[in-house]
């Protein structure tokens, strides 16, 4: 985000007397630029010029050679002899620029310096250093660190630096102590990464007087655009141009000869751009970077004694790489934009950089440069963005240009960088350039004045809402009654249609006088929470409640996450959902079960030192039909028909809701005197039961035979889950012990999984009528049958249930017995069996033939009742 120096947005718009950061950041959020932070230096002083009276270099041991320096920091601070007298300081200096009549910056004992670093008198090399000379590292101005700041080689005018004395405050003179404003700005206002940007928003915000420096440079430009006359051809080659649109559309550049090696950036520039977050490098760098944080307009300074022409913009090849500054080598896309020049008469053969995101190695300035070829361009924001998106490069440059770049302005660019070079590095420029524009005008706009208050609800004037636009930069003029045509600025590429000129007229008016109204919608039907919404949160709070934490994943899964699985890429992929253009590039599909992505964040929280993890996820997955039809490309602008949204719908992949959870760790941990148990798949079976007990499922759980159980789950301790019916709702149980290993999870990690789309569908969610409270006695029997093995105390209870009919309060399985007594093969189950009447007390005969229904009922299933 841009950084706002006061002292710099002055030189664009008249500022009042005692602005402060914190009026500044308030009169930017009138107009929609955020404050998102006033950043204060964390340096304190005392930090003094100095004036190095002598240096005695001193070889140690070690072979290196400190200088024992005597500084005179001024009266206010110098050392007090034996006498009373003031003299200089000693202070021990290993920098090897350093020497006697030179200017520096002292920070004295009491300062402190970026990192918490104090200065303090200390004994070091075998004197009292009582002070330090700093370098720009240390007071966080740069990076250097090969030396200390020498003040007459900071870029003070030969007057400046003579003024300098000993003692004079150098948190003031290197604006150490001035804070800094960061701004957040929308996608849709580039303009506003550049001090001309914000200038022009304040005057928006203020009424101050604000001079437009592009139109200032326009006015006076020295260099007349002929190409038959420049040093050098252009020539724009897009064969591919993205969506229609020449990926260059303006190439500008403009010669700078005999500058001099070497040059120093003045010590405003300087000090502007390192406020602004920028390394000062050189000076044609510098006052590159220093003219796109000025005026917007990202530029390229060449060596020009390096280019061959002509110059060619195009499309990269199939296979062509190039390193770029970063000293990275990149393969290259076919739809990457690239600079080139023609060594050898070889049109384009050579790339220079790609265009608006970063150059290459060759023919960079260095400091052997002295003829210059500065490049001002304007290039296509969709080639821009993809660019730097592929490479992973969001350059200064692309920024700006990915969000839009005034293309009216290369050339008064040019002219500024020129300018700067000639003044401060003695350079000579051209006064012919090329300039190859193939630019259109924007579109103007019939703007309806009456949608202000449609829209917005501001009753503004039209001639205020023709002078706000007008004031933006919008040329303005009637188009019949109750129009206007609006032709917006070259600068705002954003503005495409009346609602943009709404929003325009809405922020420089103020969101503030936009009146508040609550709207009162009609509500036919059902207030409140849905019927699905409810169970969902039945679902959720039954697991929130036996100690389980949800968690939303994101539903992206990839090869990684079937392979941990055990599932095959070959076989998932074509009933899986692809993503077009995926947030990871490792994980391109949606995923069709909640496990996955679920395991993921249960390892991070692993790896982490989380060990005992219970998370449960409700959410969508996603089933991929192959062989569904093609969804159909809907018409813009007014409603599908009917038929066409049923063709949409055949055409999307299925969405279900399901819900998942993982357990792993310690189920039970009561501390060192206390039960410890591991979690295993007992604990996920209770959480699902749980969940279909709270939702009324009338369910079983069923324990397949081994070759039955999926490949990610344990053979011998899953279960499929059925509803009545044998309709499969879900699955219980354990991990493989290859996927606890593929994922790094412990044994006996339980899991389960259930779709609840298919429970709901299966359930009648009707309120349920009660039935008055019998006040007759209850019968109490306790039934013991012997069944075979193969027999499940669930079809036993379906069975008893079933003959005793409405007379059955209550039936509870109370003991499960085998042994020799009753013989192999069999079990007997026991169960506590309640019967009452609403109307009457039970007979002994009633009783005697309920009892009898049961027995005969149960028979069928091989059942015996024993005596």
């Amino acid at each position: 985000m841009p950084m706002v120096d006061i002292d710099w947005l002055q030189s664009h718009v008249e500022l009042p007397d005692g602005l402060t950061y914190e009026q500044l950041a308030k009169d930017l959020v009138r107009v929609g630029l955020e404050e998102e932070e006033i950043h204060r230096s964390t340096v304190t002083g005392p930090i003094v010029v100095g004036y190095v009276v002598s240096a005695e270099p001193e070889p140690q041991r070690n072979g290196k050679v400190i200088n024992w320096c005597q500084v005179d920091v001024g009266d206010q601070y110098n050392a007090v002899d034996e006498t009373g007298n003031k003299v200089p300081r000693g202070i021990v200096c290993g920098a090897p620029n350093m020497a006697a009549g030179e200017k520096v910056v002292v920070t004295l004992p009491g300062a402190v310096l970026p990192g918490d670093f104090r200065i303090e008198p200390r004994k070091t090399y075998g004197h009292v250093s009582d002070g330090m000379c700093a370098s720009e590292r240390e007071l966080g101005l740069g990076s250097d660190h090969n030396g200390i700041i020498l003040l007459r080689e900071y870029g003070f005018s030969p007057q400046e630096y003579e003024s300098l004395k000993p003692g004079d405050d150098a948190m003031k003179l290197l604006h150490l102590d001035n804070p800094i404003l960061e701004i957040n700005i929308t996608p849709d206002r580039g303009y506003a990464l550049s001090y001309r940007g914000v200038a022009r928003e304040y005057h928006h915000s203020t009424g101050a007087a604000y001079a437009d420096p592009v139109a200032e440079l326009s006015g006076r430009l020295t260099a007349e655009a002929d190409a038959a006359r420049a040093p050098v051809d252009v020539e724009v080659d897009d064969r591919a141009p993205i969506h229609g649109r020449s990926g260059c559309d303006r190439y500008y550049l403009r010669a700078v000869r005999g500058y001099e090696p070497g040059s120093a950036t003045p010590n405003w520039m300087r000090r502007r751009l390192i406020r602004a977050g920028m390394r000062s490098l050189s000076l044609p760098v510098d006052v590159t970077n220093y003219v796109m944080l000025d005026l917007g307009q990202p530029l390229h300074a060449y060596d020009m004694d390096k280019l061959e022409g002509p110059i060619v913009v195009r499309r990269a090849k199939a296979g062509e790489r190039l390193t770029t500054l970063d000293g990275k080598e990149r393969e290259l896309s076919v739809e990457d934009l690239l600079i080139t020049d023609s060594p050898n008469g070889e049109r384009g053969s050579r790339i220079l950089g790609i265009a608006g995101v970063m150059g290459g190695l060759y023919g960079e300035v260095t400091d052997q440069t002295r003829n210059i070829m500065i490049e001002s361009a304007h290039f296509d924001t969709v080639s821009i963005a993809r660019s730097a998106r592929r490479h992973k490069l969001p350059s200064e440059a692309s920024k700006r240009f990915e969000r839009g770049v005034d293309w009216r302005m290369q050339p008064a660019a040019a002219q500024m960088a020129a300018d700067l070079l000639a003044e401060y590095g003695s350079a000579r420029p051209d006064t012919v350039a090329v300039d190859y524009d193939r630019t259109e005008g924007m579109a103007p706009i019939d703007f309806p004045v009456g949608d202000v208050k449609r829209l917005v609800a501001l009753d503004t004037a039209a001639d205020r809402i023709a002078g706000i636009l007008t004031d933006v930069g919008c040329r303005v003029e009637p188009h019949g009654e109750g129009h206007l045509l609006v032709t917006p600025p070259s600068w705002r590429p954003d503005i495409t249609q009346p609602c943009d000129l709404v929003e325009e007229v809405a922020r420089l008016v103020g969101y503030d006088h936009i009146p508040v109204t609550i709207p009162s919608p009609h509500v036919a039907g059902e207030v409140g929470l849905t019927g699905e919404q409810v169970r969902k949160r039945w679902v959720a709070d039954t697991l929130a409640e036996y100690g389980l934490t949800e968690v939303l994943d994101y539903p992206f899964v990839g090869p990684e996450d079937f392979k941990a699985f055990g599932y095959q890429e070959e076989a998932v992929a074509p009933v899986s959902v692809e993503i077009a253009n995926p947030l990871a590039g490792d994980r391109p599909y949606l995923r069709r079960e909640l496990l996955l992505p679920l395991a993921n964040t249960v390892r991070r929280n692993i790896r982490r030192g989380n060990e005992n993890v219970r998370l449960y996820e409700l959410g969508s997955v996603f089933m991929n039909d192959p062989k569904a039809p093609p969804v159909p490309a809907l018409p813009g602008g007014r409603r599908p028909s009917d038929e066409q949204l049923r063709q949409l719908d055949a055409g999307l992949p299925e969405q279900r809701l399901h819900v998942a959870a993982l357990l792993t760790g310690k189920a039970l941990d009561d501390g060192w005197l206390g039960d410890r148990r591991d979690v295993d798949w007992t604990d996920a079976v209770e959480a699902a039961r749980r969940v279909l007990d709270r939702l009324g499922v009338r369910y079983r759980l069923e324990q397949s035979e081994p070759g039955a159980v999926p490949d990610q789950w344990h053979p011998g301790r899953t279960a499929r889950v059925t509803m009545d019916g044998g309709q499969a709702i879900g699955i219980v149980g354990e991990l493989h012990p290859h996927v606890d290993e593929a994922l790094g999870l412990p044994e006996h990690t339980a899991a389960f999984e259930l779709d609840l789309d298919a429970i709901f569908a299966g359930l009648d969610f009707k309120p349920l009528q009660a039935k008055p409270i019998s006040t007759f006695p209850p019968v109490r029997q306790d039934l013991a049958f012997t069944v075979p093995d193969s027999v499940s105390a669930s079809q036993l209870t379906a069975a008893i249930e079933e003959a005793a009919g409405n007379l059955l309060e209550s039936i509870e399985l109370f003991d499960v017995f085998t042994g020799e007594q009753i013989g192999a093969g069999v079990r007997s189950l026991a169960f506590a069996v309640t019967f009452r009447a609403p109307d009457r007390t039970l007979t002994s005969q009633e009783s005697e033939r309920i009892r009898q229904a049961i027995v005969e009922r149960t028979e069928h299933l091989g059942a015996s009742l024993r005596a």
